[in-house]
């Protein structure tokens, strides 16, 4: 069974990018009749906060991205131990114990001389009695896994094709910090072997972190997951833009921006997909495909998503859309004034447009043309098409075309000049409504 997860850490709210992830492992699993799990990575104590917890499950819900489990990181520190000490026995594992300003200081000697900043092993030629004596003096460890330099780091990549990095190029990660503390990646590969993760999808910026992983996985005995990397987003201007990290459900919820919007825009920039509005994601679903993503870095525009927010309010159906109108504002009225709308609560507008008083900007020259519509209105028969029977008889008995005819009648009965077709609005506004608009 493919099984997905999406791992935020509780630091703060979701925004645009995490929003996407979490739309990627959330579509893999549907399509593909598995599961899609929640990981809250809440190991840092500090700055971890149960409100962005709630946060991150009502974004979700909002969404509609409902996991089927959510496991807690901070709940498996047992299990974290137990992997953790098996690598140590087997040397995979090990002891350093360098400061932070000792770390430092050589990353910038190897810097000044052209040289890549890569760990350089020294705490392996530690003794026992080198070890012993650091302990005494009251130093603490920190942990680093270490690589295996004959072994490239490579997997094929369902995003980016197949990936190699040299394993000597690189630092041996620091897995576990000298207070016990756990680091990212070999907690995150542990939970992905335990929650039977296949799939681990994600921005291409942790490729680098997927390399160091892709060895965690096989000394612990396990072949690794499939691994797919999205390119990252950037802003409508055509670069990564810091406002995309403040871009957020809050956000596109106080914008008017229905949730169906977001999904159908997310799951298709970036691919080689039209985006299209659907107010049911199944065709999102069935859809998805890796191998129709792009390596470019994908545009976010709120321009466009406010275009996919129109056309998907152009979907809703009453049911849908009735706890958010107006008091009295029932089908028929959503109906008619739905073809208008940019957003769901733009209805308001047009229900004081039914419902009235109305102020229309009225010329001199008209005043008497709609104190004659005021006549025909009372003559025309409501129960059938009014409009059409008040623009007939007023072209027949005026001798006004176009916008003569129409514009004035627009005007005096809704306040603006433009709007839903008035052969469905008249009915609405009704009959003493519209002969008491005209006659004012």
């Amino acid at each position: 069974m493919v099984v997905t997860r999406f791992a935020p850490s509780p630091t703060g709210r979701l925004h645009v990018g995490n929003i996407r992830t979490a739309l990627h492992n959330w579509l893999w699993a549907r399509r593909n009749g598995g599961r899609f799990l929640l990981r809250i990575d809440d190991t840092d104590a500090e700055r971890s906060e149960e409100r962005y917890v709630d946060a991150i499950r009502a974004d979700l819900a909002w969404l509609g991205l409902t996991p089927d489990a959510e496991v807690r990181q901070s709940e498996r520190f047992a299990l974290y131990g137990e992997r953790f000490d098996a690598l140590v026995a087997a040397g995979r594992v090990y002891p350093a114990y360098e400061t932070a300003q000792e770390l430092d200081l050589k990353r910038k000697i190897l810097l000044g001389r052209g040289l890549p900043p890569v760990y350089d092993r020294a705490a392996l030629s530690l003794t026992d009695v080198d070890r012993a004596k650091l302990e005494a003096d009251g130093i603490r460890p920190h942990w680093r896994f270490r690589l295996d330099h004959d072994t490239p780091l490579a997997w094929d990549d369902l995003v980016r094709g197949p990936q190699r990095f040299e394993a000597a190029t690189m630092s041996d990660p620091v897995v576990r910090r000298a207070d016990g503390s756990w680091l990212y990646m070999l907690p995150s590969a542990i939970d992905d072997i335990d929650m039977g993760v296949t799939h681990v999808v994600r921005g291409e910026d942790h490729v680098s972190n997927t390399a160091l992983q892709v060895q965690m996985f096989e000394a612990m005995g396990v072949t690794p997951p499939a691994f797919a990397h999205a390119a990252l987003l950037t802003g409508a201007e055509g670069k990564l833009s810091k406002r995309l990290g403040s871009l957020g459900v809050d956000h596109f919820r106080d914008a008017g921006i229905e949730p169906a919007a977001v999904v159908s825009l997310l799951s298709r920039i970036g691919t080689s997909d039209p985006v299209e509005p659907f107010a049911d994601p199944a065709p999102l679903i069935e859809g998805v495909d890796f191998a129709r993503f792009g390596r470019a870095p994908a545009r976010f525009d709120e321009a466009e998503l406010a275009q996919v927010n129109a056309r998907i309010v152009h979907q809703l159906g009453h049911d849908a859309v009735a706890d958010r109108l107006p008091a009295g504002m029932g089908e028929s009225e959503w109906l008619a004034v739905r073809p208008n709308l940019t957003r769901v609560a733009e209805a308001a507008d047009w229900w004081r447009v039914i419902e009235g008083p109305i102020m229309g900007d009225i010329a001199d020259a008209d005043r008497a043309y709609l104190a004659q519509a005021a006549v025909e209105a009372e003559a025309i028969d409501w129960a059938a098409d009014p409009w059409h029977a008040l623009t007939a008889r007023l072209k027949a008995t005026t001798g006004r075309t176009g916008k003569a005819l129409f514009l004035p009648l627009r005007r005096a009965l809704t306040g603006l000049d433009h709007g839903p077709d008035m052969a469905t609005l008249l009915p609405l506004i009704g009959r003493d409504r519209a002969i008491a608009r005209l006659s004012a």
